[in-house]
């Protein structure tokens, strides 16, 4: 229960938790054949699986996160099921910024970063366009304790 004056802290509730698991599974089975699909514009979001490092374990750890194109980079939000927590992997990525994505397309070494000032306002404002984010963006937005960082995936030489 929150103190008074403190949020309440929301994590991802349990459905949302297991259908992220059986994504994975399902994605790991199909040896990254299932899972990811490319995003459309005025459709729907993309989704890829992305491999960090654990900042803890150092082990790879996989997570399956929605995103879109933004010229060569990829584009999501740093979120937990409008959880009001970070994802680990963002956390991770916080650690040691260079991950893999695998998309429809094949595998991909990124650097990520958040997206600050100008950046941010013209990448927030491209959500829109890849509906399944949630009913009103901007109203979920509202209900999180803290700005959701938007976090940039740019394309690294192997």
């Amino acid at each position: 229960m929150a103190s008074e004056g403190q949020p309440t802290v929301r994590t991802a509730s349990p459905l949302v938790r297991a259908f992220w698991a059986i994504h994975r599974g399902i994605y790991r089975l199909s040896r990254g054949r299932f899972g990811p699909w490319r995003p459309k514009a005025g459709k729907r979001f993309g989704v890829m699986g992305l491999t960090t490092e654990g900042r803890r374990s150092g082990q790879p750890r996989l997570a399956m996160v929605g995103y879109f194109e933004d010229g060569p980079n990829l584009v999501t939000l740093a979120m937990n099921g409008w959880a009001d927590t970070a994802p680990s992997w963002w956390l991770n990525l916080q650690a040691k910024p260079e991950a893999t994505v695998m998309l429809k397309t094949g595998p991909r070494t990124v650097r990520a970063r958040t997206a600050d000032g100008a950046e941010r306002d013209h990448l927030w404002g491209r959500f829109a366009d890849f509906p399944g984010w949630g009913d009103d963006l901007e109203a979920r937005m509202t209900q999180r304790s803290e700005k959701t960082p938007i976090v940039v995936f740019e394309p690294r030489a192997t």
